[in-house]
């Protein structure tokens, strides 16, 4: 089939995901299918340990829809959807994990939106089936606290779920953050969006991808990509605790020379100290969080290394494409230099 007769681009980050990729792409085989139209599957494997890309390279051999893009190691989730829209030459591309926590059926319905002029159709979770109260609880504080510190109206309680529209994708390409988030970017960029509502299923098998350890780093991300309040904040508790110790000064002044108190030693200053030496230890971190991030994008390197890439009309021309959609769109440095990855 011709890249430029493809309709619909399925892009499935995957690390690890032995036990439930087969009935993945049954599923999603099934739902475009459905669809009626040209469409190819685009499985982006984010350096798995597992027998996850032998697997894809099986169904790809039966399947001439299916694409596999094998990263030469991990390169983290939001990078897997980002190389996906890189190689995707659907007219729509749609985002979805691995897992079947979101159901491939919903596709569908945001085809429907898609069709009646939307460029961007999210997915919104009412309910999340098969998840602890905890993960439960800190994902709607992240959400709500996340739309509080930045300016850009990121939805609530939605993933990267979603299908965009083509002349989405081609921005998204051209913005060259190291530190992606991506369905913050697609808020950022505006367009004419709206929702599709479903039930988030349990885990089909395996384990989450997304630890406290990674829901943390990755919560930074979020925060640091769209807003500055954390700095912010640092200053205005700055002021703060230094108008507080002034106050605090005049309070031992007044004692020294105008009562007979006697203020308390060591105590006071040992805890003084812990506080402030804590508080500015905090204020540091939050600052370097930045210079951290500033310092990823000073690098410059490629988003991703590509170990290969199958299933596609030809890879070298496919980078070659590449090449020439970043060039005439402003497109990223990574797009430039899959020739010499792939």
């Amino acid at each position: 089939m011709s890249a430029a007769a493809v309709t619909y681009s399925v892009i499935v980050p995957m690390y690890n995901e032995e036990l439930v990729i087969e009935h993945t792409y049954e599923r999603l085989k099934e739902t475009m299918d459905e669809a009626g139209e040209p469409y190819e599957l685009i499985f982006v494997n984010d350096g798995s340990k597992d027998r996850t890309v032998e697997l894809v390279n099986l169904i790809a051999e039966c399947d001439p829809n299916v694409r596999l893009v094998d990263f030469s190691r991990n390169f983290g989730h939001q990078i897997a959807i980002s190389a996906g829209m890189d190689y995707a030459k659907g007219d729509a591309v749609v985002v979805i994990d691995a897992d079947l926590q979101d159901p491939p059926s919903v596709i569908l319905a945001m085809i429907e939106k898609w069709k009646e002029g939307y460029e961007v159709v999210y997915g919104r979770r009412l309910k999340r089936k098969g998840e602890t109260l905890f993960k439960k609880l800190t994902a709607k504080a992240f959400y709500r606290l996340l739309r509080s510190m930045t300016n850009v109206d990121i939805p609530l309680d939605t993933g990267d779920f979603r299908l965009i529209d083509r002349k989405v994708c081609d921005v998204l390409r051209g913005l060259k953050e190291k530190n992606r988030f991506v369905r913050g970017l697609i808020s950022w960029i505006g367009f004419r969006q709206t929702s599709v509502e479903y039930v988030r299923e349990e885990r089909f098998a395996g384990e989450t991808k997304y630890p406290l350890k990674k829901m943390i780093s990755f919560a930074l991300d979020g925060i640091t990509s769209f807003s500055y309040k954390p700095l912010k904040i640092a200053t205005y508790l700055g002021f703060l605790l230094s108008l507080s110790s002034f106050v605090y000064l005049l309070i031992v002044l007044y004692q020294g020379f105008f009562t007979d108190t006697t203020t308390p030693g060591w105590a006071t200053i040992v805890v003084l100290n812990l506080l402030f030496n804590g508080i500015i230890l905090i204020l540091l971190g939050v600052i370097g969080e930045y210079i951290g991030r500033i310092y990823d994008e000073s690098k410059d390197r490629p988003l991703y290394i590509v170990r290969e890439a199958k299933g596609f009309q030809a890879t070298s021309d496919n980078a070659a494409a590449a090449d020439k959609e970043a060039d005439s769109n402003n497109g990223p440095e990574n797009a430039k230099r899959l020739g010499k990855y792939v």
